[in-house]
Order: C-alpha cells, then sequence, then structure tokens
C-alpha cells in the first residue's frame, strides 16, 4: 500500500473515536467532528473510516440492525449488541479463548483473529 498522508479530518475521526465508549455510529461521528471542524462532510467521514478499518486503527462493528458502528478499541474483545435500542457494548472479561480453541481445531488453515458478538436485552430495555 502506498503511504497514506495525514490529515486533520482523519485525525479529528480518529481523536473522536477514542474519547468514546458507546461505539458511535457514522452520522453521530459527523455530528460529533463537525463541532471542531464544521466543514467536514459526512462522505469524508464514510471514507476516513473504511480507511481507518483497512489501516487496523478502528473496528467496523456490523450490528446486523441499523447503521455500522465503530470502535477505536481494536484490541481482542467482544460486544453485546440490545435487540431493542440496538446499543454496542464492550464484553470485558470474557474468555472466548476455548471458543477459539474449538474453532482452530475443525478450521483447515490458520485463524488470525475473532470478534463475537452476542445479541439480547439490555438492562435500560428491560
Amino acid at each position: 500500500m502506498a503511504k497514506i498522508r495525514k490529515t486533520r479530518q482523519r485525525d479529528a475521526i480518529l481523536g473522536y473515536l477514542m474519547t468514546r465508549r458507546d461505539h458511535p455510529c457514522a452520522d453521530q461521528i459527523y455530528e460529533g467532528v463537525r463541532q471542531t471542524i464544521p466543514n467536514i462532510s459526512l462522505g469524508t467521514v464514510y471514507r476516513n473510516l473504511a480507511l481507518l478499518t483497512e489501516l487496523g486503527d478502528v473496528r467496523t462493528l456490523y450490528t446486523g440492525a441499523g447503521a455500522d458502528r465503530y470502535d477505536a478499541d481494536t484490541r481482542p474483545h467482544d460486544h453485546f449488541i440490545c435487540r431493542k435500542c440496538h446499543r454496542v457494548t464492550d464484553m470485558p472479561g470474557f474468555d472466548n479463548a476455548p471458543l477459539l480453541r474449538a474453532a482452530a481445531e475443525n478450521f483447515p488453515g490458520t485463524l488470525e483473529s475473532s470478534s463475537t458478538y452476542f445479541y439480547g436485552i439490555c438492562k435500560k430495555c428491560l
């Protein structure tokens, strides 16, 4: 890949995401970044989110309902997605090592990473 030029917009998007723990969608990121860069376009946000994901600086979370969400915490961890409010929360402390071992034993290639989504109803929606 060619060297990627650093931009103020990309830095602002990544900086904004690093302050969030609620896994915002692109529209929320756009609204947040507009506070510091009023003339940024939604298209610029989408393009930079795609690039940041490709570079490994951001994880795209495919929730299955509504818009994709974004996470600047790229360390291995799993997520819970509420089926009512679509809120995405981290599942810290969940040990999925047994699941990964079982997957590796039943896959003829090499597993490099995983992401597990748990679906249900969050405490607020109950």
